[in-house]
């Protein structure tokens, strides 16, 4: 699932240690560590794993997101603005910690009977937001609807190995496999593996998700819509977890990066994610709180759209990969606060595999200085010299802004003709979703996140039909390694056959890699307790956030 996930780019996705015994969720938890805090260290910044918690409650607090989410149906939570207030609504089967790590979300328990199989036990007395209590039909018809191919959910690649999902109890859900999949008990935590009230999803019809309520079950209801200009949430005292700490959360939409950073600076909004690289210096020194980063789990990359242009062929990525200053780009781009990278995969989503697999991940990828005079003599052999190529940018940010400029500038010097298509910032998360506003266009800056902690899921997305398989590659090869990494529960086996696929995507350079960038969050001195890292797109974050006095 993950300009920077699914996004501004998408996600679009814990580590789990799985045997074919019985497992509690209290197991799966202890088995899944997460990343080591330090797993951005490279970055110029200094990572936190938290923000203080809060010292009391709060009437309310605004925050600013750069676009309006388009919906707030689950099926189609796949981006930064959706996640951002969806992960406080509704809520999962399982749940994705602030650490990074794998939790008991609306399974109070998760049990693998077999490498075919799944069972989740429900928490009992769960509410939706309309009164009704959850049952094993509510979470029956949730997961359909992912799997319904009229809905086109952009979760369905999550349940391409589901044969069936059935009611085995008044509490009790059984998943059956059509082969053993390692990482669809991890997507359970992630918008994939929300659960939503039947008769409420029913009701609405195809206006759920843009009008009226949500029937969810999470710490917020869904209050007041303003199209165009913010949403509220109200908190739910119903809720079967701790209440929020806060009354009501306004989510203020500010497409401008500008008139966010000045919206944190007066006061207006109380924080936000995702803050403006170029406002990075601005809030440290004049801000009324603190800018604090945190893990990730994303790497900046060019997602190569079309090869039916110049970059079908091989020789041209690999010249436009060779002109591009990717130190210049994270300095100005990215404001230092990122690492250089020839990988698409983030050292931190490696860090449960062997020492040896992860060398193996890392040697040999994509060369990262810049080398103009060889990217020159391989645009020449490819008879590319003078060719056009059309580039997204939007001003969401300049960390895409400036990377659309930087892979321009890098065309110029070696003979492309590199023109940009400015995209707005509602529209941007589009390019993710709709094959329509990606037509014309043959590269995108994404910054894409890990909707768990596993390489796979970004390696993944080049499997033959993968969602986020714009440009069409397909390789038998390739995807038998997919497979065999998929149905592989043992971590270390699975980590081997992914290194492989690391290399492949490299040496084909199916997405040009850029930089590894840690998350931002920024806190004015009111407010505290929002996590640090990429977990808020799944997490009832705001839940936590209260009085920082």
């Amino acid at each position: 699932m993950t300009p920077t996930a699914p996004a501004r780019g998408a996600g679009a996705r814990g580590r789990l240690v799985l045997a074919t015994a019985l497992l509690s969720a209290a197991a799966l938890v202890a088995a899944c560590s997460g990343p080591p805090r330090g797993g951005a260290d490279q970055a110029a910044v200094r990572l936190s794993a938290d923000t203080p918690p809060a010292k009391g409650e709060l009437d309310s607090f605004t925050w600013a997101t750069y676009a309006e989410p388009p919906t707030l149906d689950y099926l189609q939570a796949f981006d930064y603005p959706q996640n951002t207030v969806l992960s406080n609504v509704c809520e999962s089967l399982m749940r994705w910690t602030p650490q990074l790590t794998l939790a008991p979300g609306l399974a109070e328990k998760a049990s693998n009977p077999d490498p075919a199989t799944w069972v989740y036990d429900l928490r009992s007395g769960v509410h939706f937001h309309d009164g009704t209590v959850m049952t094993a039909d509510d979470v029956v018809f949730s997961l359909g609807r992912q799997m319904n191919p009229d809905n086109a959910a952009a979760w369905a690649q999550v349940f391409q190995n589901v044969e069936s999902v059935t009611r085995t109890g008044p509490l009790q859900v059984t998943v059956k496999l059509k082969q053993p999949d390692s990482q669809f008990p991890q997507y359970m935590a992630t918008a994939a593996g929300v659960v939503a009230a039947k008769a409420g999803v029913e009701a609405a019809g195809k206006d759920y998700g843009t009008s009226g309520g949500l029937d969810c079950t999470g710490p917020f209801t869904l209050g007041t819509w303003a199209k165009g200009q913010s949403i509220e949430l109200q908190r739910f005292d119903g809720y079967w977890g701790a209440k929020a700490k806060s009354k009501k959360v306004v989510f203020s939409f500010l497409t401008d990066a500008s008139a966010r950073t000045n919206a944190m600076l007066t006061g207006d909004v109380d924080g936000g994610y995702l803050i403006p690289t170029e406002s990075y210096d601005r809030l440290k020194r004049e801000g009324p709180g603190t800018l604090y980063f945190g893990e990730g789990l994303s790497t900046v990359n060019l997602n190569v759209t079309s090869m039916n242009g110049p970059l079908g062929d091989l020789r041209v990525r690999q010249a436009l990969s060779l002109a591009l200053d990717r130190s210049g780009f994270v300095r100005t781009g990215l404001a230092g606060a990122g690492t250089v990278t020839g990988s698409l995969t983030t050292r931190a989503a490696w860090a449960g595999a062997p020492e040896d697999v992860r060398k193996a991940a890392f040697d040999h990828l994509t060369p990262t200085a810049p080398d103009i005079d060889r990217a020159k003599a391989l645009v020449k052999e490819a008879g590319a010299e003078g060719r056009t190529l059309t580039v997204a940018t939007s001003t969401i940010g300049q960390d895409v802004s400036l990377l659309a400029t930087a892979v321009q500038a890098a065309g110029a010097k070696i003979g492309l003709n590199v023109q940009l298509k400015t995209i707005a910032p509602n529209a941007f998360t589009a390019l993710f979703t709709d094959a329509k506003a990606r037509e014309g266009i043959d590269l995108f800056p994404e910054t894409y996140y890990d909707s768990v902690t596993d390489p796979l899921d970004l390696l993944a997305n080049f499997r033959t039909g993968a969602y986020q398989n714009y440009a069409g590659f397909s390789d038998k090869a390739y995807d038998d390694l997919v497979d065999q990494a998929t149905a592989e529960y043992d971590p270390a086996r699975r980590g081997a056959i992914e290194a492989r696929l690391q290399q492949t995507a490299s040496e084909r350079l199916l997405w040009i890699p850029v930089a590894e960038w840690p998350t931002s969050v920024f806190l004015n001195k009111r407010v505290t307790g929002a996590p640090t890292t990429i977990s808020y797109m799944y997490y009832p974050w705001a839940a936590d956030v209260g009085a920082a006095r």
